[in-house]
């Protein structure tokens, strides 16, 4: 069996009992329905999908973790690997030891950007050609750190990249270079005291001119506003309770009601704009460890990375109902 990492970042509680705060969905909020599982990967094979990117044409572009590819994965459940990460001598990766593909996020072009962790030199963001082909890296991040959530914020030219061990969000410009400390505070840090489970800001979008990321042991959902400058306003925070989320997605652009991935009770949250939040989606639909989610239309894709079950990875797709906002 292969070495799975830890990038959820379940604490203790979370494990033990899985639980997650609810409470009354808002009158604006979306319904969730109709779940499929459209593809089952293998985690012998270190199949273990961790964060999500889509295409124009619905197909949806996966990590895996642990077997350092990017894969294509039609909505019929094809699957199509489009690069393979190189492997490193003696990796020293916190929190997993091992390298691992995280983030994922695609540009207008096609090209793909990830991160990749290695507790080498090797880890940073790393380019994949539109279409798949040899990945080159294009910035380097701090061994010691964790890069996990990524964003390409394109009309201003940076990528955002959430580190779970170092509790910052880095700002790197898009050709790449030199990264630069854009957030950090106690908000962003991570409160487990293991290091095997310490993971701090994970998730990470870029959502109406602010960054919005994930504190997994803080169970915390929080936004960061971007000033005119380009330098980070004061964090906020937006959800509370939300314990061991993962990455998330926003129903649309024009609100800030969330789906989040609940990894340790393998569930989906709503997260409505006042903070509240209820489960809509369990193990019963077919989740096991939920990592990330993406929402396109009607449509919202959930990779399960089964960190912890053991059983089932995979990508599933779920209806989303939008509720008139007039």
């Amino acid at each position: 069996m292969p070495r799975v990492p830890r990038s959820a970042g379940v604490t203790a509680a979370a494990l033990a009992l899985g639980l997650l705060a609810t409470a009354p969905a808002t009158g604006d909020e979306p319904a969730v329905s109709a779940p499929r599982v459209v593809a089952h990967f293998d985690l012998a094979k270190g199949q273990s999908p961790e964060n999500i990117a889509l295409e124009p044409d619905g197909s949806a572009d996966l990590t895996f973790s642990s077997a350092r590819q990017v894969v294509n994965v039609t909505r019929k459940g094809r699957t199509r690997i489009l690069a393979t990460l190189p492997a490193v001598a003696n990796p020293q990766t916190p929190v997993v030891g091992a390298a691992v593909v995280l983030g994922i996020a695609r540009a207008q072009n096609g090209t793909l950007y990830v991160n990749y962790a290695t507790g080498t030199r090797a880890t940073g963001i790393w380019r994949i050609p539109s279409g798949g082909g040899k990945p080159q890296q294009i910035a380097q991040l701090p061994p010691t750190g964790f890069p996990n959530g990524l964003a390409l914020d394109e009309r201003r030219g940076v990528f955002y990249v959430a580190d779970s061990v170092l509790g910052t969000v880095w700002r790197v410009p898009r050709s790449g270079g030199k990264p630069t400390a854009w957030a950090t505070g106690a908000a962003l840090e991570p409160r487990n005291a293991r290091p095997a489970a310490r993971v701090g800001v994970n998730g990470l979008r870029v959502h109406r001119d602010a960054v919005w990321v994930s504190n997994t042991n803080a169970g915390t959902l929080l936004r960061i506003p971007v000033r005119e400058s380009g330098c980070a306003g004061v964090i906020e925070t937006r959800a509370t309770g939300v314990y061991a989320i993962d990455d998330f997605a926003f129903v649309d652009r024009h609100r800030d009601t969330v789906l989040a991935a609940v990894t340790g009770g393998s569930e989906i949250a709503q997260v409505s704009p006042d903070g509240t939040h209820r489960v809509v989606l369990t193990r019963k639909d077919g989740l096991s460890n939920p990592t990330s989610v993406a929402v396109r239309g009607r449509t919202a894709y959930v990779t399960s990375a089964a960190y912890f079950t053991q059983k089932d990875p995979n990508l599933l797709l779920a209806r989303v109902h939008q509720r008139d906002r007039g």
